[in-house]
């Protein structure tokens, strides 16, 4: 008897302990949101100050944001150092990948340990690093260094996301197409390439937007006379603190959330 009142009490205080987990889990959430949602309510107020609630509600500092030719300058070049690093980051990351997990040889673990490197090292010693090394190169303040930085930067989320598309493609396909007669590069062009495409446009999505929302290595590597989107930001913050900023953290945000959601779409679909 007292064992069954002793299950009886266990059970019906379960689902206590699960929904005052649940009620903290969300309270945590709620907590951690707020702040984005306050700066979202902040960018679509009509004044020239930081105001939530706003006193109305407009899109003029969305519309601030799209003619000023400095934020838009930079709102570019961000975008292409994006598009040029993600395109490098492929290229390298997936050869990497597919050498990794198809081949063996002598020091494999420590080349995939080098080849994650960037993103188990802090980001300013990687920022700092790459300073000292543009200089001797004559490279600090040039597009190409900072593409090249970039891809360094983001080539390890190709990598992990390719790895693990490659372990769940079966070999008995790529060795069918040998079989065939097909030589490598057919086979990886014509089979294992097509089975790895959410994986690919996983890394590639997660590799703009990483470099996309970066600004320590740019902070350090371009000139003041250039400044990608995050720079922008940061040099707003620092000498006149314009509430455009609002607008932009608003579009930065809904951009994010979009890059993220296809992520996950396409890995539920895979």
């Amino acid at each position: 008897m007292n064992d069954d009142r002793s299950e009886t009490t266990n059970g019906e205080g379960a689902p206590t302990l699960g929904a005052t987990t649940t009620l903290a889990a969300w309270l945590v959430y709620a907590f951690l949101m707020a702040p984005i949602f306050v700066v979202i309510g902040m960018s679509f107020g009509s004044q020239y100050e930081y105001q939530f609630p706003p006193r109305s509600i407009s899109l003029f500092l969305y519309w601030k944001f799209f003619s000023d030719p400095q934020w838009i300058a930079a709102l570019w070049l961000s975008v292409r150092v994006a598009l040029m690093s993600t395109v490098l980051a492929l290229a390298f990351g997936l050869s990497a990948a597919y050498g990794l997990v198809r081949g063996e040889f002598p020091g494999k673990r420590l080349v995939t340990l080098l080849l994650m490197s960037p993103i188990l090292v802090p980001v300013v010693v990687i920022a700092l690093g790459l300073y000292f090394y543009y200089a001797r190169l004559h490279l600090i303040g040039s597009y190409s260094g900072l593409v090249a930085a970039h891809t360094i930067y983001t080539m390890p989320f190709v990598l992990v996301t390719a790895m693990a598309g490659l372990r769940h493609v079966d070999l008995n396909l790529e060795a069918a197409g040998e079989v065939m007669g097909a030589g490598r590069l057919t086979i990886f062009w014509r089979i294992t390439l097509p089975l790895l495409r959410p994986a690919i446009v996983v890394g590639a999505l997660f590799a703009f937007l990483m470099s996309f929302d970066e600004v320590v290595i740019a902070f350090f590597i371009l000139e003041a006379t250039s400044f990608t989107l995050p720079v922008k930001m940061y040099g707003s913050i620092q000498f006149d603190n314009s509430p455009v900023l609002a607008a932009v953290s608003s579009l930065l945000t809904l951009f994010s959330v979009c890059i993220c959601g296809i992520g996950v779409w396409l890995q539920r679909n895979r």
